[in-house]
Parts: structure tokens; C-alpha cells; sequence
């Protein structure tokens, strides 16, 4: 007998099942679920009540069951593949040969649910002129393994994937991925087309009226902080509301309008609260080290001067030019720079080696022009660092061989006429460097990237029953359909970072290049931190390591997920 019930969640729907079963009839650890409906549906959970010699028998689904298609899920138990039980053996190697599809062919549609490697040779179009380098598979070019999609290739590169139109974007956001990795269980075309709709007719025009006469740039600071004001009415417009009906997000929701005249809701920054230029200040640069976006470049100094890693037969001396004299007068308690280093007082953010083997193309792209940066900072004895010198350096005009042309800023008050502008300006060449960094490496590759091998690896290899899968799979949620729809409209030939970050179409590559150093086991808090000598090992810490700046925000705060 089967009965609806009424449900406690909105668009959910519960029904209750009668059947007779005995103690003969044993405990069950799988059910075997069909769907003969004309279209797919989501099953979340089917719970079985007054089982005898159990009681409540649980099986966790959260997976869309596709028509005509016999799915297996188990118990919500654990089993180590040799404790499995024996007639549920050839079910779960049944279960993980469909997930690794190995031997399929052809391009993969929503219903399947194969996770299989992949290199990432689906970011340039060649057949449209924009090739870009296949990243993964060779000594030259390492990189993750990607979700296979099975796209056919293009027709002038047989190792380059083919791409999805851009006009066909719905098709294109759709990009293959195993259906249960989708955001929420949705599928994005659920509301893709009001959000298109909506950034094409309520919030592009707008934006456009303040980068119209300078692409890819704001006219004046006051543009921006409009943004933050409240000077952006938004029209009424329909397809707006509908989109914040649908995205599940809070955060995102929280920033878009719904009415006539509504405003473009962005959060005003903290730094900015209390004062429209506190950005500016030496403290607040030096402060975004530790506590902004990308925390985790700094450095302890435990050289002067300090030297280069690139290889000097290709790259000559890429030493530092910073001397002590320079910064001697802005060290404090009467410290010389041995003295300050012994003491943990010395740091750097070295962007230096990062992106000078890439200068040369850089500055060639129109409209770019940027340099390779080293900072020196000093802990001052209240905890807070400040900057000693930025040295932002060139590739030798007469060749990479003959290593970098480089000039010493240091620091000076708005105050100051010249000399003060010209050093907001060389703390903004810094910044953009490591805005850059942050983006491309801290985020795209250490956080997205590295990760996918690690989702396929997981559903391939090991049961949804093997501990450490209910382990990680918590973790992986939404990777996969983030990094793929990242490969359609965000790292792509012509995409948002190539858009957006200076080093446009060699990012990728220079990502590549950057992950030849990935080590898996440098990854973890305690050896990341030791490692940047931003903390020392100490058995007397519940942590195992001491931090050398108290006030470091990140680390402080994530040390006890480590324990």
C-alpha cells in the first residue's frame, strides 16, 4: 500500500510504503530503485521502520534516478571492502565500474554518471584562431586531471577538445558533469535563462556607463565608490526578481534588486567605513598580508640580500637590490638588519621569480605593463607590520640572460608631493601582482584545481560505504560543476581572467608552470606554515606550532581543525 504524506520542505514530496517482511528475510543492506516514470526525479532518502532485529534501517540516496535505469544504494552503514558483506560485494564493484565508465566513448549526457581523468585541453578554440596550450600529461605543462566530458576534438589540434558555442550558452553552463554533482541537486538552466536575462537588461547597462570610454578600466575612484553608495538604481525588471526566487544563495541574493529604482546592493568594504582612503595608508598594505585576500604568500626573511631561485644560465642575476641602508633607518628599537632577521622581524612578499620568466610576453599584450615585485616588511614591536621598500624590477632590455633591471621605493607620505604619489604607486604595482597571484594560483589552482583529481579518485576507487569516502565527500561538494562551468566562462580563451588579470592569455600556462613545485604534503596548515616561516614548531602548543605574528587571522583561526 502506498500513501503521500505531506511534506515538511516545498517542492518534496513523501510517500509511505506498506509491505509485509520477516525475521527470515534478514536485515537488508542495499535496495534496488527503477524509475518508470517518463522523466528523472531526485530521491533523497528511503527510510525503513520496524525492521525486525534492527529497528530503522536507513539508505541515503541524494541522487537523481533517470527512467528505465536500476540503481543500487546501501545501507547507511560503513564497510572496509573486505567487511563487506558477501552478497553485497558484486553490487558495490557493479556500482563502481559504472561510475568509472572506462571503456564508454562519445560525448556524455546528463543522465550518465562517469567520472573519468582528463587533460585540460578544452580552454582555447584553434579552430577559431585562439589556441591555447594543453595543460596536463607532459614534463613541460603539468597539471590536474579534469572530468572527462567526451567531446569530440577540434578540427585543427586532434589534442585540443572541442568547445561549446558561446551562443549556445544554456548548452554551454550545462556542461557535462555527473548530474549529482550539480549545484543543489539543480540544474542551472532552473534559472540560468532570468539570469541572463536579468545581468543583460538590469545590471551590464549600468556597469557599462562607467567603463565605456576606458575598456577594462574605471574613469576615477569616485566610480567605484558609487558602486558602494547607493548611486546605482537598478529599473524594475521581472526576469531580476525571478532570479532571486531562484538562486539558493543568501549571500548573492542579498545583492541583487527586486523593485523599480532598487539598488545595486554591494556590501561596503570595512576599510572603508570610517574613511573613503584608509586603503591607502602603509598600515592597511601591509595589513592585507596577513588578513586580505591572499594570506598565504608572506614570507619570515632569512636572507639579505635576498636572492633569486631562477636559474642564472637563463635568467642571470635576479638578486635583490634592496641594501641595508635603505631600510636601516625605518627599523625600529635600534635593530640592524642581522639583528632584525635572528629576531622574526623581517618578512617579505616576493612576487619577484613568480612572474618575471613572464614579463617579457606580458608587457607585449595591449594595454598591460607591469613588474615583478619584492616587499620587505618589519614587525613592529606593537605585533602590526609596515613596509621597508617595494623593489619592482624589468627584464634587462638587452635580454632575460643578462638578468633584471630593477629600482628601490621607499616609503613616503601622501605628504610628500612626488615622492608620496609615487609610492602609492609602486604599492599598487605589488598589489596587483599579488591580486594576480591570489586569483590564479592561492584560489583557482591551490583551491580548485588540485582538488578534482582528488573527487574522480575518490568515486572511482572507493564505495559510498567506505569510511573515508563519507569522509570527503562532504568536502567535494559543488567542485566539480564549479571548475567545469570555471572552464567555460572563467579560465577559458578570452574568458574572465583573461579578462581581468594582467597575465590574460599565458595565465593558464603560468599556472602550469607554477605546479611543477605542488607538493602534497606541504599542504597542511602546520608545514605551511613552517615551511614560509611564518610560524616554529612547538610541543608546548595544542597546535604543535607557534605563530610569529599573534594577529595573522587565517592560520589563527584554522589551527584547530588541524588537531
Amino acid at each position: 500500500m502506498v500513501v503521500t504524506m505531506k511534506s515538511k520542505a516545498a517542492g518534496e514530496s513523501v510517500f509511505k510504503v506498506t509491505f509485509e517482511w520477516d525475521d527470515s528475510q534478514g536485515i537488508p543492506g542495499a535496495v534496488l530503485v527503477r524509475n518508470t516514470y517518463r522523466s528523472e526525479y531526485l530521491l533523497k532518502t528511503l527510510t525503513l521502520h520496524g525492521v525486525p532485529g534492527k529497528g530503522t534501517v536507513v539508505f541515503v540516496a541524494n541522487s537523481w534516478i533517470y527512467p528505465n535505469v536500476d540503481r543500487v544504494f546501501f545501507a547507511n552503514d560503513t564497510y572496509l571492502p573486505s567487511k563487506m558483506p558477501a552478497l553485497l560485494v558484486q553490487y558495490r564493484q557493479d556500482e563502481l565500474n559504472n561510475l568509472r565508465g572506462d571503456g564508454t566513448t562519445g560525448k556524455y549526457e546528463e543522465w550518465d554518471r562517469v567520472y573519468r581523468y582528463d587533460y585540460y585541453n578544452d580552454l582555447g578554440e584553434p579552430d577559431k584562431g585562439h589556441p591555447r596550450p594543453v595543460l596536463g600529461g607532459t614534463q613541460e605543462l603539468p597539471y590536474p586531471r579534469r572530468c572527462r566530458t567526451g567531446r569530440p576534438p577540434t578540427k585543427t589540434d586532434p589534442r585540443s577538445e572541442s568547445r561549446i558555442p558561446q551562443y549556445k550558452i544554456q548548452e554551454a553552463l550545462n556542461i557535462y558533469v555527473p548530474r549529482d554533482e550539480r549545484f543543489g541537486h539543480l540544474k542551472l538552466s532552473d534559472f540560468l535563462g532570468y539570469s541572463l536575462k536579468a545581468i543583460t537588461e538590469a545590471i551590464l547597462p549600468i556597469i557599462r556607463t562607467y567603463v565605456d570610454t576606458t575598456p577594462k578600466e574605471f574613469d576615477s575612484f569616485q566610480d567605484i565608490y558609487d558602486l558602494y553608495d547607493g548611486l546605482l538604481k537598478v529599473p524594475d525588471n521581472q526576469h531580476l526578481k525571478e532570479l532571486k526566487k531562484k538562486i539558493p544563495l543568501p549571500f548573492i541574493k542579498s545583492l541583487l534588486p527586486v523593485a523599480g529604482d532598487d539598488l545595486l546592493n554591494l556590501p561596503l568594504p570595512h576599510v572603508i567605513r570610517s574613511n573613503d582612503y584608509a586603503w591607502r595608508s602603509d598600515e592597511e598594505f601591509a595589513r592585507e598580508m596577513l588578513a586580505g585576500v591572499n594570506p598565504v604568500c608572506i614570507k619570515r626573511l632569512t636572507e639579505f640580500p635576498v636572492k633569486s631561485t631562477l636559474d642564472p644560465s637563463v635568467y642571470g642575476d635576479q638578486s635583490s637590490t634592496i641594501t641595508e641602508d635603505q631600510i636601516q633607518q625605518n627599523l625600529e628599537d635600534g635593530l640592524t638588519v642581522k639583528q632584525a632577521m635572528e629576531k622574526n622581524r623581517l618578512f617579505i612578499l616576493d612576487h619577484h621569480d613568480n612572474f618575471m620568466p613572464f614579463l617579457d610576453r606580458i608587457n607585449k599584450l595591449e594595454g598591460n605593463y607591469i613588474y615583478a615585485s619584492r616587499t620587505l616588511l618589519f614587525l613592529k614591536a606593537d605585533g602590526t607590520l609596515k613596509p621597508l621598500a617595494i623593489e619592482l624590477s624589468l627584464p634587462h632590455p638587452q635580454g632575460m640572460q643578462h638578468g633584471a633591471e630593477s629600482k628601490v621605493y621607499l616609503p613616503a607620505g601622501i605628504e610628500s608631493g612626488v615622492d608620496g604619489q609615487i609610492w602609492q604607486l609602486a604599492k599598487a604595482y605589488a598589489s596587483v601582482d599579488d591580486s594576480a597571484w591570489h586569483q590564479l594560483i592561492s584560489h583557482w589552482l591551490n583551491t580548485h584545481a588540485v582538488i578534482e583529481p582528488f573527487v574522480i579518485a575518490t568515486n572511482r576507487q572507493l564505495s559510498v560505504v567506505h569510511p573515508v569516502h563519507k569522509l570527503l565527500s562532504p568536502h567535494y561538494r559543488d567542485t566539480l560543476n564549479i571548475n567545469a562551468l570555471a572552464r567555460t566562462t572563467l579560465i577559458n580563451a578570452g574568458g574572465v581572467f583573461e579578462m581581468t588579470v594582467f597575465p590574460e592569455k599565458y595565465a593558464l600556462e603560468m599556472s602550469s608552470i607554477v605546479y611543477k613545485n605542488w607538493k602534497l604534503t606541504e599542504q597542511g596548515l602546520p608545514d605551511d606554515l613552517v615551511k614560509r616561516g611564518m610560524a616554529v614548531p612547538d610541543s608546548s602548543s595544542p597546535y604543535g606550532v607557534r605563530l610569529l605574528i599573534k594577529d595573522y587571522p587565517s592560520p589563527a583561526s584554522s589551527r584547530p581543525s588541524w588537531t
